[in-house]
């Protein structure tokens, strides 16, 4: 086979399983977006604050099931094979996007409501705990020599497209319809539209190849001893989970939780919000595969320490300055710093978890670190921010809890690339392209 036709086919690859990654961003997005109205169909209250609370504590409820499902449908991916795994995951989000799409509201059902839209989100929890990771290493093992950190920064990539995409969408519904209309009912088109796309996004995946080097593997571990070489290394899954820290929570700040921000908080229309939430996706999707390959040329290390030293120190002072003087040009600013933040320690810091992880068990250690950052941390950023504000009252308080999640990132990846640290890949902080595996005990 020629190279041209090998690098079409790797393009090809890369764009199948990428897009199907999309789903389950622009549902968790959409649900972000729209939690004030959600909150008002499934959890009606007197009290605005607790329905919205309700609403964006059922968002984070998805995030306590990634570490369950990272465990269970990691180690399925990681016996048999990347393909039918990221098929498996898709089936399960299009059933967890469905749900909530179509399921009648309080008034109409009383209590089930809540509850099947709780549900809903647990099993789209269940799936997303091992999607990022199993598209993460599929991306990783396909990668052509010296272009890993380029490859794996279009899983994240994709999800920018559903940032986008659900921006746009958000940006023509406040257009066409009326604040009522659109709270009463128009919140569900979004998800409608992405239920649409399921079918597509099926025919994408059922036509990719596993991997090479997941065939090339002459032991694949049973369940039990996926599960026991995680937990023995359980050092390393707690510094992935602060490595990966710092991008949930700065991403779930600057995208699910900025409209919300921006229009609860900051008193700024809906269509500004969502308008900066639309230019932070492009600058994400920009961000990512520029410091993906730049990752690649210099290190992970350099831009792990230096964009998570920013994230520690400017998230404060910077949304200071946004509600010293509120307006829509100083939330685009304070949104296009932070996207600068995510994307470039993002392009860096997904690789970097793909190559840490003990080879065998390289889809279950990846996912169960992420989805502990998710579901500890980054999946209710935009509760953690609703609450803070409303106890302390300063509107940015928000940044502090960025700041943490920068001090976290910073601590991780210090230790990690620290000379002696036993985890297989980075002892210099240069770029590889192979891994070792690490001893079960």
């Amino acid at each position: 086979m020629s190279s041209s036709i090998k690098r079409a086919s790797k393009i090809g690859a890369v764009v199948r399983v990428s897009l199907g990654n999309f789903l389950e961003m622009y549902d968790f997005m959409v649900f972000g977006y729209y939690a004030a109205a959600i909150g008002r169909a499934f959890f009606p209250t007197k009290n605005e604050y607790a329905s919205l609370m309700l609403s964006l504590m059922t968002f984070g409820t998805g995030y306590l099931m990634r570490p369950l499902g990272a465990i269970i449908l990691g180690a399925y991916i990681d016996h048999h094979g990347r393909r039918k795994g990221l098929l498996l995951t898709l089936a399960l989000m299009a059933v967890g996007t469905l749900s909530i799409g179509i399921m009648p509201g309080y008034e109409t059902i009383g209590f089930f409501a809540p509850l099947l839209v709780v549900l809903g989100r647990l099993v789209q929890g269940l799936s997303a705990g091992v999607e990022i990771g199993g598209v993460s290493v599929y991306l990783a093992e396909i990668a052509t020599p010296g272009h890993k950190g380029f490859f794996v920064s279009w899983q994240s990539g994709s999800q920018q497209v559903a940032v986008i995409f659900a921006a746009l969408i958000g940006l023509t519904l406040s257009a066409v319809l009326r604040p009522e209309e659109m709270a009463g009912w128009g919140w569900r088109i979004p998800l409608l539209l992405g239920s649409m796309l399921i079918p597509f996004l099926f025919m994408l995946r059922s036509s990719l190849q596993e991997t090479d080097e997941f065939i090339a593997r002459k032991h694949r571990p049973s369940t039990s001893e996926i599960w026991r070489t995680v937990m023995t290394n359980w050092r390393l899954i707690i510094l992935g989970m602060m490595l990966t820290t710092t991008t949930t929570v700065t991403f779930y700040l600057i995208t699910a939780y900025m409209p919300t921000y921006g229009g609860s908080v900051l008193h700024l229309t809906a269509k500004e919000s969502m308008l900066v939430t639309l230019f932070v996706g492009i600058s994400n999707l920009c961000f990512l595969p520029i410091m993906g390959a730049l990752s690649d040329k210099i290190g992970r290390r350099p831009l792990l320490l230096l964009f998570s030293t920013i994230a520690l120190i400017t998230p404060y002072p910077v949304l200071l300055w946004l509600v010293s003087a509120p307006s829509f040009g100083r939330l685009l600013a304070a949104g296009l710093w932070f996207s600068m933040i995510f994307g470039s320690y993002n392009g860096s810091m997904v690789v970097f978890l793909t190559e840490i992880m003990p080879v065998n068990v390289r889809v279950s250690g990846f996912s169960f670190a992420y989805s502990l950052a998710t579901g500890l941390f980054g999946g209710f950023t935009p509760a953690v921010a609703t609450w803070l504000i409303h106890t302390t009252g300063n509107r940015a308080m928000p940044g502090l809890w960025l700041s943490f999640a920068g001090l976290m990132g910073l601590t991780a990846t210090l230790i990690l690339t620290a000379p002696g640290f036993k985890h297989g890949a980075h002892q210099s902080g240069r770029p590889v392209d192979a891994v070792h595996e690490l001893p079960v005990g």
